[in-house]
């Protein structure tokens, strides 16, 4: 019998007449039994049988991790929306603190300095119009000593305030953030 390219790769049927080829066309119980008894074949399904077993020990190996996956994920998404919890808080406490340290900038501190500037002026010239209107009645020595003091004192306060606001104008108030 020659050698064929089908003999060649098939070394198994080079054995077989031509009629048990031709039985092997026809017949399809009998191709499946000569089909599954060729070695490539067997070799396939061993490595199918081999794989199909890795397959299923990796499928256990991933069933025996799947309740530790789904607490790393509970326990993860849990993480995430206290960190987005506590990142809405930052930005809540961030806009607070800027609101009090708004209050400390030099601008406003200078504002407020001003005004409180006019409050003393204003109260010690009430002062002193409320003493030029009493001073008919007054009845000793004692209360223009204690308006003194008092107007002195007032005054004293208001010139320092007037003194400061004059340099802080002029630049001469050096103020540092950094602090």
């Amino acid at each position: 019998m020659a050698t064929t390219p089908l003999m060649q790769e098939f070394p198994e049927l080079s054995g077989l007449s031509r009629e048990d080829l031709e039985d092997l066309l026809n017949d399809h119980g009998y191709f499946q039994s000569i089909f599954h008894s060729l070695s490539p074949v067997k070799q396939l399904y061993q490595s199918q049988a081999e794989l199909s077993t890795a397959n299923e020990a990796i499928a256990r190996s991933n069933l025996s991790l799947q309740d530790r996956l789904y607490q790393l994920r509970s326990e993860t998404k849990d993480a995430f929306d206290e960190a987005k919890a506590l990142e809405g808080r930052w930005r809540t406490l961030e806009r607070e603190q800027k609101e009090l340290y708004q209050r400390f900038t030099p601008q406003f501190l200078l504002l407020r300095l001003r005004h409180a500037t006019t409050d003393l002026d204003n109260a010690s010239e009430t002062l002193a119009s409320s003493f030029v209107q009493s001073s008919a009645t007054l009845k000793d020595a004692s209360d223009v000593d204690e308006f003194i003091r008092q107007f002195r004192e007032m005054r004293k306060v208001y010139h320092k305030r007037v003194m400061w606001g004059d340099r802080w104008a002029s630049g001469q108030v050096i103020w540092h953030d950094d602090q």
